[in-house]
């Protein structure tokens, strides 16, 4: 990520968000967008293109080659820039505070959105998903929604697991414990912050009733047919009254041929993860059992 995002997005022109979208839209087409095209899509004529192209890559936005042809393509900078241009322009982000958490596959900043009636600003969660940065292969082989793909690259891959990952959080929300969602746009998703702190950092006081909880939110997720497919203690937030499931987009289908054995990973997980710090045992398979009715 840059090292100060809000501030290079506040310095963008019109005419850099032209040339941003421009080089996305030709990287449908080629891996290395030729300056002709880039100059096709934007209107912007040859001579003060190369003028913003060079602004941007000096911003670390784009990267350029020169042979054996002159192209360009967005790094994931540039990417996040042309989904925060839009989630601005609808209303869905005010604005982007600091950065809260980077893991393989995303980097998580708060922000700040104008509540409906101008009642004020509601904190939110601003999540940038970076599938396929470290390796196309690796998530194609791990993610069901690639199943099939023969031809994506990393813009696809982010692109898909941000629209999943919004996608499942207005079916599961608020009939399950998740954050709800605002909105979302390319790679990035915006949604409400979950109460609480990370599981695997928090001491519980009644550690019995925040894993019933966790599996009830499990069972009531089976139930409208979705399994995390990734739960552990690390995506699982905890506060007084309330547990929230979080890190969606590996979610399964319960018709799923993998869906079974994913439900029993994350069952034993949370099980595991309880009987470590708490000493409390339950049955997986019951458990498993139980959540599948």
């Amino acid at each position: 990520m840059l090292e100060d995002i809000s501030a290079v997005f506040r310095s963008l022109e019109a005419r850099d968000f032209r040339g941003l979208t421009g080089i996305e839209v030709g990287m449908k087409y080629h891996e290395w967008v030729p300056v002709e095209e880039v100059s096709r899509y934007t209107k912007i004529d040859e001579g003060e293109l190369y003028y913003v192209l060079k602004n941007l890559g000096h911003r670390g936005l784009l990267k350029r080659q020169t042979q054996p042809y002159e192209g360009y393509r967005l790094y994931f900078e540039g990417y996040d820039l042309l989904a925060l241009n839009a989630l601005v322009k609808r209303g869905s982000l005010a604005a982007i505070g600091d950065e809260l958490g980077v893991g393989k596959e995303s980097v998580v900043y708060e922000g700040l959105r104008e509540m409906v009636g101008g009642l004020g600003q509601q904190p939110v969660i601003i999540k940038f998903h970076r599938e396929g940065r470290t390796s196309f292969k690796q998530v194609k082989r791990t993610r069901e929604h690639l199943e099939g793909v023969q031809h994506f690259s990393w813009i696809y891959a982010a692109r898909l697991a941000a629209k999943r990952e919004f996608d499942v959080l207005q079916r599961l929300y608020p009939e399950v414990s998740v954050p709800e969602p605002v909105d979302h746009n390319r790679n990035v998703v915006v949604m409400a912050i979950a109460e609480g702190g990370e599981l695997s950092k928090t001491k519980v006081l009644d550690p019995e009733w925040y894993l019933d909880t966790i599996l009830e939110q499990m069972r009531l997720a089976y139930a409208m047919g979705v399994v995390h497919g990734d739960l552990s203690e690390f995506n699982i937030f905890v506060s007084d009254e309330r547990v929230t499931l979080i890190d969606w987009p590996q979610y399964l289908e319960v018709e799923h041929n993998r869906a079974g054995e994913l439900l029993e990973r994350d069952v034993g997980n949370v099980l595991a993860f309880f009987k470590r710090k708490y000493g409390l045992e339950k049955d997986v398979e019951g458990v498993v059992g139980e959540i599948m009715g």
